[in-house]
């Protein structure tokens, strides 16, 4: 890729006027919503399905899983299936296809059923986010790249909050259920809205010929193997697991072949060779750990909400719900940043609010409580907001129109891959480092520490007074004490995640210096 960048791909021949602009806008962003907020909803509602379906936790998980593994398995392929069958025809089906699966989860009697119907929910709803931001980028012309995009990121980073919030309210005061029923009428609305506002087809664009089902396999055995292994791998004991060995020797071999035949294919079903720019690959690099920024600190503090603070689902939603509107109100706030200021310092500066968010999120203790969350993930919001769009604009805008479909794809597929191990990694610090914290705690604690004994005194003096025998008494201070412990070594746990994820963010920002500026003329297209 050049050091400057080209202008934003042009609009469609036939665009739209610029009030049909903005409608097509609003009708691929409700598409590219439903799908990212069905990646966060179900979440909230694993108990409800378990107890119903009479499955094991890990079982019901595959509700989770089958969504995400079939999601990235077409990512890479929308590319390929909107020139095939045509961008619109393309994203309608993918709607409607994704709204009967919708209906087909909400009926399910049974797991494998809800599993089954997840996985066609996952293959249409993975073809509604990269398309959606591909359609943008084309419909829009130059100068008003930045609003729509922004209204576009605004969606994408608000969704993974809407989807628990959401969530919670549905699991706690209707059915779970319900939580893939709101997708009909929603789908539906989308669904004319693109029939009646997106541009037609081209006449000639659909592309003939045969299609290469080994690449297909292949990338379905590779790609879909590795997201069974972000998914499932902490709770198998990672490469300790037979399972986790066997999927991840797939996902190699796979990956491999696959990436060789797309390369000396004259026909590729995802176009690798797209990534011969340089603000893609490295605008995909962040963008994965933009994911891990975004989904890994929205994994963690749910989880710190419901086992150390003891909220409802329903009051874990509302607890992210401030964020969400956050970066849905600083989105047209950045677009006008983006119009004034080179994109890539738009990064840097992002990626410095949301550091100073995570540092304020490894303060946490015992005593948190929900006001103290408030403004670190206010901050956190405004930070990935203020990255995430000029990310996009850095990475998409230099390139040709011919490739955008591509790109998108393979960008979208980074950040949900990133998103997944960020989660994958997380909880696996989460799990180390509470056993850690523990040890060292208990290491202090000894059976000869002053500060311990006395504790252990006044804890058995109380039982005593309430009647229990000496015995028991002294017992049930040891297990509180033990809970106190426990509890402790949790929230360092917890600590160390934000941490972690700060490192990770630092330590990727110096690829802001190898993105295009986002905007430029026509000569700068290099490679």
């Amino acid at each position: 890729m050049a050091e400057v960048a080209i202008a934003a791909p042009p609009a469609y021949a036939d665009a739209p006027a610029n009030a049909n602009r903005w409608l097509v806008a609003v009708a691929v962003a409700l598409g590219a919503l439903l799908e990212i907020v069905d990646t966060s909803i179900v979440n909230v509602a694993l108990t409800e399905m378990q107890n119903s379906l009479g499955a094991t936790l890990t079982q019901v998980s595959w509700v989770v899983s089958s969504y995400a593994i079939a999601n990235v398995i077409i990512l890479p392929l929308t590319a390929w299936l909107g020139h095939r069958f045509g961008k619109k025809r393309y994203f309608v089906f993918s709607l409607v296809a994704f709204t009967a699966a919708s209906v087909l989860c909400g009926v399910a009697h049974s797991l494998p059923m809800l599993i089954v119907a997840r996985v066609l929910q996952g293959l249409g709803g993975g073809g509604l986010l990269a398309k959606a931001q591909s359609i943008l980028f084309e419909t829009f012309p130059k100068h008003e790249q930045a609003m729509a995009q922004g209204f576009f990121s605004a969606i994408v980073i608000a969704g993974p909050t809407i989807g628990p919030t959401l969530g919670g309210y549905i699991v706690t005061n209707i059915d779970w259920r319900w939580i893939f029923f709101i997708n009909v009428p929603l789908g539906i609305a989308a669904v004319l809205m693109c029939l009646a506002f997106l541009p037609p087809d081209a006449a000639g664009e659909r592309e003939r010929g045969g299609v290469d089902w080994l690449a297909i396999a292949l990338l379905a055995a590779g790609v879909g193997s590795l997201q069974t292994v972000l998914e499932e791998g902490h709770s198998e004991a990672w490469f300790d697991s037979p399972f986790i060995l066997a999927f991840s020797a797939v996902a190699a071999v796979s990956l491999a072949l696959f990436i060789h035949r797309e390369l000396t294919s004259k026909s590729p079903i995802v176009d690798l060779r797209v990534l011969r720019y340089r603000s893609l690959w490295a605008g995909s690099l962040l963008s994965a750990v933009i994911g891990m920024g975004l989904y890994g600190a929205l994994f963690a503090v749910p989880i710190f909400a419901q086992s150390i603070l003891g909220f409802t689902s329903q009051q874990t939603g509302l607890l992210l719900l401030p964020g969400a509107l956050a970066s849905a109100f600083s989105m047209p706030l950045v677009a006008r940043l983006l119009n004034r200021f080179d994109p890539r310092v738009l990064l840097v500066v992002g990626g410095l609010i949301l550091l100073a968010a995570l540092f304020q999120l490894q303060t946490l203790t015992p005593m948190t409580g929900s006001g103290d969350l408030f403004w670190p993930l206010i901050i956190r919001s405004f930070g990935t907001t203020l990255m995430f769009l000029p990310l996009s604009m850095a990475t998409l805008g230099p390139l040709p129109k011919k490739d955008i479909a591509a790109a998108t794809g393979l960008y979208s597929l980074t950040r949900q891959l990133g998103g997944s191990v960020g989660v994958a990694l997380l909880t696996t610090v989460l799990a180390d480092r509470q056993a850690f914290h523990r040890a060292v705690l208990v290491t202090d604690m000894g059976a000869s520490d002053p500060k311990t004994l006395e504790r252990v005194a006044a804890y058995t003096a109380g039982f005593a007074a309430k009647g229990f025998d000496p015995a028991d008494a002294r017992d049930k201070a040891l297990h509180v004490l033990d809970g106190i412990v426990n509890m402790q070594a949790a929230v360092m746990s917890f600590n160390d995640t934000f941490w972690v994820t700060a490192v990770l963010v630092l330590a990727t920002l110096p690829l802001v210096l190898l993105l295009g500026k986002g905007r430029g003329g026509p000569a700068s297209a290099g490679h």
